[in-house]
């Protein structure tokens, strides 16, 4: 805003604006500036500084402040220099005059509502302005005369943002220009890709005089906001003078010598910005600056304080529109006048204008703001001024009643009503968003009364209907106008028609209104005119009219009224004979013939209006269009019979029929399909040697109309699915011999036909066949028994079997002296040993054996002596287990069960006696063979316990053996506990062996404690030897009792024996008070305190889990493989003692490896540990199945592990 100027008697005086006062002289003036004078005031520090040249009119010739009086003055040239050269001009950065007060004063346009900042802080912020945060060049304030051309620059980096900024020019306060781009404003933006740089460009082209004001630009990137403002000045172009001389104006003029005066640079230096230092430091020429800065540190600048306020205004004020607004300022000397102004006008008091005063404090009260008091304020008292900015506000204009929607016809009168919460509001009525114009050749007619405002039409149109809305500056009010025509009405509709093709066509209706024009559309296209089509419109009549009508004519017609909804509709239908056109095909009587297994796709053309309906038929049957191989398909101008795939039976007359409204056409089609013959008969192999076969087959029993030509014949193994041909010449006979086969591997064979078709399909495989050959003789033919009517037989499989393999063997023997072989074995067996039966005694014989399989029998293999059949005795051995040489102890319960092997010959008989008295069956059972006797008691007592003497007997040879067998049980509880003495804190204790140990020698006691106020029992001594003990540490006071448990190596006994009198711990001359103790708690949920670990196995050998859990009440442990839990598995065992928790793995092998887990749980929670296992070495079943291991190899491999774990579980 222009500040006011001061007359010579010190009275302000307005501002004149160019071109209305005096007119100025006509000469420009080439101005540079030179340095600046030593004064300036803290606005112009404020201000940025731009280095300038500027070619201006000459000021008018009155007095300007202290503010402007430096850029008033022109300086006067300087003296020339003793060597006659002229001094060095010095440029330097002035301010910018045309920026306001009240713009320089503030930060960055950010206006303050409330108190503002004292005078000191809007110093400190003037000399270290606030960096910006997005802009990196503000545009700068200008001056243009009327008609001139601007630009205003802002550029913003963009290296740390990832989209471009948004960016909004303002004029004043509000005025958003964005909306104002046209002839006179242009806003452009551009990217440079190297810089990283966006360059916002504000053009002002031919500028008029209300341009002039202060602009404001803001950036604003997601959080971060920016903004700079601004001054346009626009000065009239002063009016030229008829008496100038405009040569002179052109004269070469002599170039002046400017003098320059000193300058002192630390006074400007201390004046300046920091960001200034080095431009000064580079305009006066000096070099060092690290020098330079710390000159400066040491000089302190002055702080320059108002003499006149000691609060000055704030640099900006807001208000509403309607509201009253308090300016206020601190004096520092009471006794100064003030004056106040309003854009450079002095303020009179009036009721609208209050003056007050309370103590230091004056202000100005302005009453009822209204938008003419938005302007700059100031106050001068003496030489001192401080000023500000009001901003009102005003309040916008509500919709109080909305428009109503509106329904009506043609030719009525609309009239939409609305109601606003201001009288006199500006309001904008808009249809479908855009201005109604309400000139005076319009339609549209607005009235205000008051609040109300209304939009009249006196004769509506169809046109007219669309959405009307009142537009204020508080809101939006809509309503819906719908204008529609008058009712049509429908005198004779259109009616349907069918005409056969080429005849006439003729369609009439009539409607009212009779003015009302029509047109005719066919399918939804328009009809227009033409020599074949004639439209007729007479009245209330409309008429259209086709010569000769085709196919195309044909369809749903529609007459439109113009302008009306409704529509008169009618279906033209032209019919047409149906026609088959057999002459497509080009096959001389209609037959087609097709090798059979090809496609066939008869298409034939046909014709007929509606399309006519067809039928397929083979004699009686109709080809349906859903078949699945063969199906006739229909379409607008030709059928279609298709056979996927052609087969014999195919062959036959088709006949075509097709039927429409204008009549019947029928036709008919031969199909001749030849195929290739059927398969032969399945082949059959009479004989088969090591590597050749004979085959023989029959021919097929339909050739396919062709004689045969031969046969291929194929063969393959059994277990392949590749067939190989045997011959590449077709054989004529049904007779044949493959060669070259692999002895052992079984073979199947086929026959294909051929005829002049091609080839049949094969026919069914013969039945497996194997080239075999027979095996070796057995081996090794030995003598294994020989009793008084047997002989058993050893022998060796053969040492070539063959490929075949080895179905068994066949014994037989013949009697010394004849040659008749008898079949020992009527079935074979397929061991290597044998036993010959029911033999007469003391025969001899000679035995021999032949291995079987498929090929037949082997050589045989016979011994070399005869064999006399009789016994050989062998004296009996009785070989007794390692374990049972000592004492063998089984609990009372559990089961007895021992095996004793013995040798001898014939059969021995054994006999068993238990201290020298034979054995009860009922209480012990003995089972004898061949080879060992078990002794078997299923639940042990002690009365089982004793010497078991075995004997084994042949003829004269006896064997005997002694087993000392022991069945242990709990003992019984000691006798007669005696409490001996009692003495300090210390009882002596004795007592008696229980009188049954237990069938087992006494290994301790057990010897337990109790207070008779709980009697809870303490264990004191576990496992203690003697009959007598001291039991110490007992507790003064208290009376205890005793008992004791003896034990043996079956464990505690079930009872124990309790002293009789109790023993009672006291001191003399002592009363000893019991006291109060509370129960601790001792109860917790699972916790580990070891978990598991990832271990690795070996196959077949023990692995064991460990891990420790702590809990109370004692928890119960689950344990789980892979999530499944492990119960009544005999490869695992589970123990758990003092809380450590074990998992055997017995003999683990790889299916046993995997996650293991143990939990615990009782009444408080639960708990888990996780843990893998690997076991390493080992094959399992499936493992050999996918190493493609033979099944046979695999069961060896299977049964060999089994004894092999037999053996370990022996030994354990």
């Amino acid at each position: 805003m222009p500040e006011p100027t001061k007359k010579e008697d010190g009275q302000p005086e307005e501002n004149v604006a160019p071109g209305t006062g005096e007119a100025l002289p006509p000469a420009e003036i080439s101005l540079e500036v030179s340095p600046p004078a030593p004064p300036m005031n803290d606005a112009m520090k404020a201000a940025d500084t731009v280095p300038i040249v500027m070619v201006v009119p000459p000021p008018p010739p009155t007095l300007k402040d202290k503010d402007d009086d430096i850029t008033a003055s022109t300086p006067s040239p300087p003296p020339p220099s003793e060597d006659g050269s002229t001094h060095k001009k010095l440029s330097v950065d002035l301010p910018n005059d045309s920026v306001p007060e009240s713009a320089m004063g503030r930060k960055d346009s950010v206006w303050s509502l409330g108190d503002g900042q004292p005078p000191e802080d809007i110093d400190k912020q003037v000399e270290n302005p606030p960096l910006s945060t997005l802009l990196i060049e503000k545009p700068q304030s200008g001056s243009i005369s009327v008609g001139g051309d601007i630009t205003f620059i802002a550029k913003v980096e963009a290296k740390d943002l990832l989209r471009k900024p948004t960016i909004k020019w303002f004029k004043g306060k509000w005025m958003d220009l964005a909306s104002k781009t046209g002839k006179h404003l242009q806003l452009k933006e551009s990217f440079d890709r190297f810089t990283k740089i966006h360059t916002f460009e504000m053009h002002i082209i031919k500028a008029k005089e209300n341009y002039a004001g202060n602009y404001r630009c803001e950036v604003t990137y997601k959080d971060k906001f920016d903004s700079c403002s601004f001054d346009l000045e626009v000065k009239d172009v002063p009016e030229v003078s008829q008496s100038i001389d405009i040569r002179s104006a052109f004269k070469r003029r002599e170039p002046k010598q400017e003098e320059v005066p000193e300058v002192d640079v630390w006074e400007i230096l201390k004046n300046a910005r920091p960001d200034e230092y080095e431009k000064i430091a580079f305009m006066y020429g000096i070099t060092d600056l690290r020098g330079l800065l710390r000159r400066l540190k040491k000089t302190k600048k002055e702080e320059k304080k108002s003499e006149a306020f000691a609060k000055k205004l704030e640099p900006a004020y807001q208000v509403d529109k309607g509201g009253k607004i308090r300016f206020v300022v601190d004096m520092a000397d009471p006794t100064l006048d003030l004056k106040w102004y309003k854009n450079g006008q002095e303020i009179r008091p009036t009721p609208k204008y209050i003056f007050e005063h309370k103590g230091t404090q004056r202000m100005l009260v302005i009453n009822n703001c209204q938008m003419n008091d938005d302007a700059a304020y100031s106050v001068v008292a003496g030489d001192e001024k401080s000023s500000t900015e009001l901003f009102v506000k005003v309040l916008p204009v509500k919709i109080v009643k909305e428009l109503d929607p509106v329904n009506t016809t043609v030719n009525e009168r609309i009239e939409l009503e609305c109601e606003v919460s201001e009288e006199g509001a500006q309001v904008k009525w808009l249809k479908n968003g855009v201005e109604v114009p309400t000139g005076v050749r319009s339609r549209y007619r607005v009235k205000s009364e008051g609040t109300k405002h209304w939009l009249i039409i006196d004769d509506a149109m169809k046109e007219d209907t669309g959405t009307y809305s009142l537009m204020a500056t508080g809101g939006t009010s809509e309503a819906r106008v719908q204008v529609d025509l008058k009712p049509l009405k429908i005198l004779q509709d259109l009616q349907d028609v069918t005409i056969l093709l080429g005849q006439p066509l003729k369609l009439h209706c009539e409607i009212l209104p009779g003015n009302v024009p029509g047109r005719w559309y066919r399918n939804g296209q328009l009809i227009q005119s033409s020599d074949r089509i004639t439209i007729l419109h007479r009245a209330k009549n409309h008429r259209i009219e086709v010569e000769s009508c085709s196919l195309h004519d044909a369809g749903d017609y529609t007459f439109v009224p113009e302008g009306y909804s409704q529509s008169l509709c009618a279906k033209v239908h032209i019919i047409d004979p149906p026609k088959v056109h057999l002459e497509a095909l080009n096959a001389p009587d209609n037959t087609v013939t097709v090798v059979a297994g090809n496609k066939l796709r008869l298409e034939i053309p046909i014709s007929g209006e509606p399309a006519p309906r067809v039928v397929w038929m083979k004699g009686e049957r109709v080809i349906l269009d859903t078949g699945s191989r063969v199906r006739a398909e229909t379409f607008s101008d030709h059928t279609c019979l298709t056979i996927d795939v052609t087969e014999r039976e195919d062959t036959g007359n088709y006949k075509i029929v097709l039927q429409n409204e204008a009549g019947e056409d029928t036709a008919s089609v031969k199909v001749k399909v030849v195929d290739i013959p059927d398969a032969p008969g399945a082949p059959l192999v009479p004989t088969v040697g090591g590597d050749w076969c004979s085959m023989t087959w029959d021919p097929p029993y339909y050739d396919g109309g062709s004689p045969i030509l031969g046969y291929f014949i194929e063969r393959k193994k059994k277990q392949s699915s590749r067939w190989m041909r045997l011959n590449f010449d077709l054989c004529k006979e049904t007779i044949f011999e493959p060669k070259k086969m692999i002895e052992g591997v079984p073979y199947e064979v086929r026959v294909f036909a051929v005829n002049a078709i091609g080839v049949s399909k094969p026919s069914e495989p013969s039945k497996p066949f194997v080239p075999l050959a027979v095996t070796s003789e057995p081996t090794m033919l030995i003598v294994d028994d020989v009793t008084d009517s047997s002989v058993t037989m050893k022998w060796r499989p053969p040492d070539t079997i063959g490929a075949a393999g080895l179905d068994g063997y066949q014994v037989e023997y013949c009697l010394e002296g004849s040659d008749e072989w008898i079949l020992a074995n009527k079935e074979l067996t397929e061991k290597t040993k044998y036993t010959i039966t029911d033999l007469p005694r003391e025969a001899k014989i000679l035995v021999r054996v032949k291995a079987i399989n498929a090929a037949g029998a082997s050589p045989p293999r016979t011994t070399q002596h005869s064999i006399l059949v009789k016994e050989v005795i062998e004296p009996p051995k009785i070989r007794i287990p390692r374990h049972l040489k000592q004492t063998y102890m089984r609990k009372v319960g559990e089961v007895v069960n021992l095996v004793v092997p013995f040798l001898g010959k014939p059969r021995p008989k054994v006999n068993w006696l238990k201290d020298g008295q034979p054995i009860d069956p009922t209480q012990v059972s003995i089972r004898n063979s061949d080879c060992d006797s078990i002794i078997f008691i299923r639940k042990a007592e002690r009365k089982h316990s004793g010497k078991y003497e075995m004997t084994v007997q042949v003829e004269n040879h006896v064997d005997t053996a002694v087993l000392d067998i022991q069945i242990v049980d709990l003992p019984g509880p000691p006798q007669c506990v005696r409490i001996e003495e009692v003495w300090g804190e210390n009882v002596a204790l004795d007592w008696t062996p229980p009188k049954d140990n237990g069938n087992a020698p006494i290994t301790g006691y057990t010897i337990q404690k109790a207070d008779k106020k709980t009697m809870e029992w303490y264990t004191c001594v576990e496992h203690y030897h003697r009959t007598c003990i001291t039991i110490s540490d007992l507790v003064v006071g208290n009376e205890y009792f005793f008992r004791i448990f003896s034990e043996n190596m079956v464990g505690l006994s079930e009872s124990a024996t309790t002293t009789k009198d109790s023993a009672v711990i006291v001191k003399e001359g002592m009363n000893l008070k019991n006291p109060q103790y509370i129960d601790y708690d001792f109860t917790e949920p699972p916790k580990f305190t070891q978990p598991l670990v990832n271990t690795f196995a070996i196959a077949g050998y023990n692995a064991s889990l460990n891990c420790s859990v702590r809990a109370n009440p004692r928890p119960k442990v689950i344990w789980m493989k892979n999530k499944i839990m492990i119960l009544d598995d005999p490869r695992y065992r589970m123990f758990s003692n003092q809380g450590v928790c074990t998992l055997e793995i017995r003999k683990p092998s790889p299916f046993d490896g995997g996650v293991y887990t143990c939990k615990a749980i009782n009444d408080l929670g639960e708990a888990q540990v996780d843990c893998k296992l690997e076991v390493k070495g080992g094959f399992t079943f499936f493992e050999l199945m996918k190493r493609g291991v033979p099944l046979h190899l695999i069961d060896k491999y299977m049964s060999d592990a089994k004894p092999s774990e037999s053996e370990k579980k022996g030994s354990d």
